[in-house]
Formats: C-alpha cells, structure tokens, sequence
C-alpha cells in the first residue's frame, strides 16, 4: 500500500493523468491530487515526475517495501527540507517548523550560511540556516530504506541551441505552447485573480487567461511606482485592477512577520512589499496568478546583455543574480569567516556540466537553480502560504522550459533588448508598447526610506544590538550603515542584508 506522507503543490496535468490512469476526475482537488501520486507512483515508479506538469512536493510511504519516497519538482517552486536525527531517524516536511516540532530535532544556528547570505542575499544551496536541516534540491528525488538515504537527480536543465528557425517561428512555438497551457493552471469553477505589474511577464500572463480581477502594488514615490502602468494595462484588456498601497511604516511593521514565515533569512527589499500584495490579495481570492520563471528562461536581466563580454570568466564569479559582497569585506564584517567558505563553490559543479555552452545559457542556467530556487520561488511560496493564498505560475513549466533550452541566445537578447521572443510573443495578444516595454523590475523605495530617521530606527537598534555583536563587528557595520545615511545609497544593500538577517536570527533564536 502506498501512502501519501506530505503534499504540497498544484498538478497542472491532473486531467490527462486523471485519464490515463483511470482516477475519478470528480474526486475533490486534494484527493485527486494525491490519488494521481499514487497511481504515478504505482505506474511509472521513481519515474513519475516526468509525466507530471505543475508545482509539488511529496513524500509517500510505500508499505510493502518500507520505504520513503520524496520528490521535489524540477524548478523547486514547493520546498521540501530533511534531517537525521543522532539516533537516525528521518524528520521531513515542506516546512522547517515541520521538522522542529518533531522529537529528535536539535536547534542549532548553521553559521557558514551567514558567509554565503552576505553575498548572494538569500540561502544557496543544499544546506539551510538550522545546522541539519537541508533542502531536496530541485530535479531530485531521495529514497529512505532500512535508515540509508540515497538522492537521485531526475531532471537538469540542459541547453541545445537550434538555429534552423527564426524569431517568429519561436515566438510562434512559444504562444502555441501557453495557449495550451493555461487551461491547465485553473478548472473552470476556480475563481482566480492576476498579481500586475508594468512589465512584460505578468502581462502576458494576464492576456492569455480569463481573470477579470489584477493585483497591484505601489507607492507614494512616484519614480518607484509601476501600479500606474499596470491600471493601464488592465484598462486595455478590460480588467479590473486592485492597488495596495505600501507605506514605508507598514514595510518595516511586518518585517519580522515575513523572516519568521520565510524561515529563513531573504534579504530581497521585494520580499516585504510581496507579502504585503499578499495579504492584501487574499482578501478577495485564494488564488492568484504571476509570472515568475521567464526572465531566466528567457533572458530577462539587463546584465545578460553582456554575457558575451564575460565569456569564460563566468566561472570564476558568477554564482547567480546578485552578489553584493566581496570576500575581503566580509572577512573585516564577521568575527568568524572562513576561507573556505565560498560562494563560488556552490557553482563549481555546474560549470563543469555547462561545458561548451554559450554565456548567456551559462548565465541562465545558473539563475536557474540558485537564483530562483533560493530566492524567487522561495518568496512566492512562503509569503503566499502564509496569507493564504496560492500563486500559480504559468510561465514555470517544463513545457515552457523546454522551448526556452533550443532557443538559440540571440532571440534572448541583443544590443537594445532583452526576452526578444518572449516580447514577440506577447505582442500577438498586447499593444507593443506594453510587449516591449523596457524591464523596470519589482522595485522598492527602500534606498530612500532605510536613511529616514522617521522609519529606520528598528535598523539602527538592530545593527547595534547584541546579536548584532556575537556575529559581527559593530563598528565595521556601523560604518557601513554611516556611508549609506551619508550618501552611499549602493550600500543599502548590504545594510538590509546584514539587517533582516540578524531580524531572523531573533525571530527563531532569541524570542523562541
């Protein structure tokens, strides 16, 4: 017998399964769902995730043979974490309070993350924060039998350029290929809504569905607020559009709300401003869509643009989207660095695998299993979770993916734009100047409200706190914290980082 032990997670295909293996497609969403893990299961073995579409993580009991099986899908888009026990038992869960709660756990503060976190903002990699606790990475399954675990990697991201078609063939490939998808993301008798903003990506995802309802964000700062855009994207495809307005107080209120939900520490400024989109969305909707996945896919960063300009030093320090310390500045920051504690290493193995491959795939694939496993999908799982809200990603599917690897790099970028295909795409369903509308980012004001005396006293406290002092050394965080007040706003970076870190560290190891 084969038992569902934990699930979370949205089977996209769940119709076509449903079908082939000859399930009762009227049985309620949760029992569908693990009614289709288990006959996969039964039916294609450890094989299963290759026919599955969607978003899950999973771990079922199979009786006859005493064995866990746990499977974690190919983008990472639902956590899933583990721990051994002294006395070798497996704890597991899609959360790390799961894993706390349980008998045998041992709260113990993983200081080698803080090293990484400095640089790349967020927690890379198989290892967590809580000393044992690791992450199933993405694309891989583990197997628990007779106290061995084993972990199988089931999917990588590969890339195979071909050149035999032309941009509007891809941007063809690519429309046809969502047109088919989005059916899959809701049943008719769902009621959805559609997280907005001015970019091309959310857009998109917005004129392929039958949402009548967009979710915005915005300011009071006028140069930081896209919500003006997104009303009039939403007024051309005859949307509604709701707007939550983002104070700099209620920013920094729900700051510890969003560590301690997050378990982790994620020094990502959209982070905050997301949680509270969030929360505000759930007040009308359980369900919500958005676009992550193709600015990655598809070549969506500014800085892929110099990809070819980087060439073979990729290896040496591209370890994803953001790295905004350097190794002789931690080394003054922390009172316990470590040499051999590098971000780099994290990426070493996967240079290896990208052998010959162009530098903007590198890039990609990079970004892809660090950047948006340990950040992006992160984010949208845990802030939704925690509002109650699911977020449904269309633009996240092996099927997209799966385009996006034969694209060759040229109809991603060239000298004047980025998502080149994606953007011919989405014109056939948007006005250019929506489609092509240059990437503004999900940006927040914080650079400017973090040096206000009116709103930054919860950070200068914090950067002069006790914790503060067992990890760092004070005076260099402080000096750090005077340049960015003084003018440096470049440095809001590393002061946020530095800040919403030791915020954590007391959420789960000083108020608990």
């Amino acid at each position: 017998m084969i038992t569902v032990k934990e699930y979370r997670g949205h089977i996209r295909n769940w119709e076509a399964l449903c079908n082939e293996l000859s399930i009762d497609s009227s049985l309620a969403r949760r029992e569908r769902e693990e009614a289709i893990l288990v006959k996969a299961y039964e039916t294609w073995g450890y094989d299963m995730a290759k026919h599955m579409h969607g978003m899950f993580a999973f771990a079922l009991w199979d009786d006859a043979t005493q064995k866990l099986f746990c499977l974690r899908d190919q983008f990472g888009t639902k956590p899933f974490y583990y721990y051994v026990t002294a006395d070798g038992q497996l704890l597991y869960g899609t959360m790390i309070r799961q894993i706390m709660e349980q008998p045998g756990f041992v709260k113990e503060l993983n200081e080698d993350m803080l090293q990484i976190y400095l640089s790349l903002t967020y927690g890379a990699g198989e290892d967590t924060f809580f000393k044992g606790v690791k992450k199933l990475l993405p694309g891989r399954y583990m197997v628990w039998q007779n106290g061995k675990l084993d972990i199988v990697r089931y999917w990588t991201p590969e890339f195979h350029p071909d050149d035999s078609k032309s941009l509007e063939e891809w941007a063809d490939e690519l429309h046809e290929t969502l047109k088919n998808i989005m059916p899959e993301v809701k049943t008719k008798d769902e009621y959805a809504e559609s997280f907005l903003s001015g970019g091309v990506d959310s857009s998109y995802v917005l004129a392929m569905s039958d949402v009548e309802m967009t979710d915005s964000c915005g300011y009071e700062e006028e140069r930081f607020d896209e919500s003006g855009l997104a009303k009039q994207t939403a007024d051309i495809l005859k949307r509604g559009n709701s707007r939550c307005l983002i104070t700099p107080e209620a920013y920094f209120d729900i700051v510890p709300y969003v560590m301690y939900n997050m378990e982790q520490p994620l020094g990502d400024a959209s982070a905050i401003a997301f949680a509270l989109g969030c929360r505000s969305t759930a007040e009308h909707t359980k369900i919500c869509y958005s676009g992550e996945g193709a600015d990655e896919f598809f070549g969506g960063y500014n800085m892929y643009r110099n990809a070819e300009r980087y060439g073979e030093n990729l290896k040496t320090f591209y370890v994803g989207n953001t790295n905004i310390m350097k190794e002789e500045e931690k080394q003054k920051l922390l009172k316990n660095y470590k040499e051999d504690v590098l971000p780099i290493n994290l990426v070493k193995d996967m240079y290896e695998e990208m052998e010959g491959l162009d530098p903007l795939s590198k890039m990609s694939n990079v970004d892809i299993q660090i950047w948006l496993e340990g950040d992006i999908y992160l984010n949208v799982d845990k802030m939704s979770e925690a509002a109650g809200l699911e977020v449904r990603m269309p633009l996240t599917d092996t099927r997209i993916f799966d385009i996006a690897s034969r694209m060759p790099s040229k109809y991603k970028v060239n000298e004047e734009q980025n998502k080149v295909a994606l953007r011919t795409a989405a014109a056939r369903v948007l006005p250019e100047e929506i489609a092509f509308r240059k990437k503004l980012g999900f940006i927040v004001p914080i650079r400017i409200w973090m040096a206000d005396e009116r709103y930054n006293q919860n950070v200068q406290a914090m950067l002069k706190s006790d914790s503060c002092a067992k990890f760092f050394n004070v005076d260099e965080v402080n000096a750090i914290f005077e340049d960015y007040i003084g003018g440096n706003s470049d440095n809001w970076r590393k002061v946020w980082t530095m800040y919403t870190f030791l915020v954590w560290y007391d959420e789960y190891f000083v108020k608990r």
